[in-house]
């Protein structure tokens, strides 16, 4: 039985919707009892590795030949994307994950807050929608009820920024042309920088794997090989496959996702001010990611 180029965009859109809005969980899970930063850099290397065995798989080793210049741009982009991630890991034990997905999900509009900044002249509609954006993200990081403690908050927000950041420089700086060689090295150099971090401010007592839960370490291993290479390959193959305005929709289903499974598996409890925040934050990504070209405002996924 033959399937319609219709169902296998779809089948991929809906892998890229469940397969990143559940990385949310998994981070949560596998910071419980892996300390964050080291767990992150575990990630990311593992992650690395396996892109580079596919680009070699598929394009050969000369594909992984780059200029001095493609591997600066691509480690800077390494640290910010990866680094941004980490912080995760550490915020998810305070915040809840439907709240963090919020927050995250308001990488466009920082990504056009910084296009705002270099004189760049986006969408009225777009801009109008920045601001409601950011109204949004005050009503959710408003200290009170189970939101978590305002530090971590604004921790969550700062992983947002960093994220945006690194978004908005990589297609502006020499990063390899290639997807999959341009993720491989940056989740490579961004892992083995958070790998060396989390050794040296982590006591040994708690590298230890027997201390580690079997759900912490099926959380880290969802991670690698489902958040990562099953939904980045997903997400690739709709670039090459489907308009850019339908995969783009990622942007405001994964927080949705993220929600369901946070109460469903974490009795996450949905208040007036996540409410609010979630209307307004999802409406506003909407509103930018349909006024802007998708690759202006979307964040740089080869790391979800």
């Amino acid at each position: 039985m033959q399937v319609s180029h219709k169902a296998r965009v779809w089948t991929a859109l809906w892998t890229v919707y469940i397969v990143w809005g559940s990385t949310y969980l998994g981070i949560e899970l596998a910071g419980e009892t892996i300390p964050g930063v080291f767990g992150a850099g575990v990630r990311f290397t593992v992650v690395g590795l396996i892109m580079f065995a596919i680009v070699v798989a598929r394009l050969g080793r000369r594909a992984l030949r780059i200029s001095r210049g493609e591997l600066a741009a691509a480690a800077l982009v390494g640290l910010l994307l990866p680094g941004a991630n980490s912080i995760l890991f550490v915020t998810e034990q305070k915040v809840p994950i439907g709240l963090t997905s919020l927050i995250i999900a308001s990488v466009p509009l920082w990504v056009l807050l910084l296009r705002l900044s270099v004189g760049e002249r986006p969408d009225r509609v777009a801009s109008l929608g920045l601001l409601v954006g950011f109204a949004g993200i005050i009503v959710l990081v408003r200290p009170g009820g189970s939101s978590g403690p305002l530090g971590y908050l604004l921790l969550t927000v700062l992983a947002a920024v960093a994220w945006a950041l690194g978004s908005f420089l990589s297609p502006r700086i020499p990063v390899p042309r290639d997807a999959l060689v341009a993720t491989g090295y940056e989740t490579l150099t961004g892992g083995l920088v958070l790998l060396a971090i989390g050794l040296a401010t982590t006591s040994p007592s708690d590298l230890d794997p027997s201390t580690w839960s079997a759900r912490s370490i099926f959380g880290l291993v969802y991670l690698i090989l489902v958040g990562s290479v099953v939904g980045y390959t997903a997400y690739a193959w709709l670039l090459a496959n489907a308009p850019l305005g339908q995969v783009s929709t990622y942007a405001y289903v994964n927080p949705v996702v993220a929600i369901l499974l946070g109460v469903l598996f974490r009795n996450e409890h949905l208040n007036w001010q996540i409410l609010a925040g979630a209307a307004i934050v999802v409406a506003a990504v909407a509103v930018v990611v349909r006024q802007e070209p998708p690759a202006a405002t979307a964040p740089e996924e080869g790391v979800r």
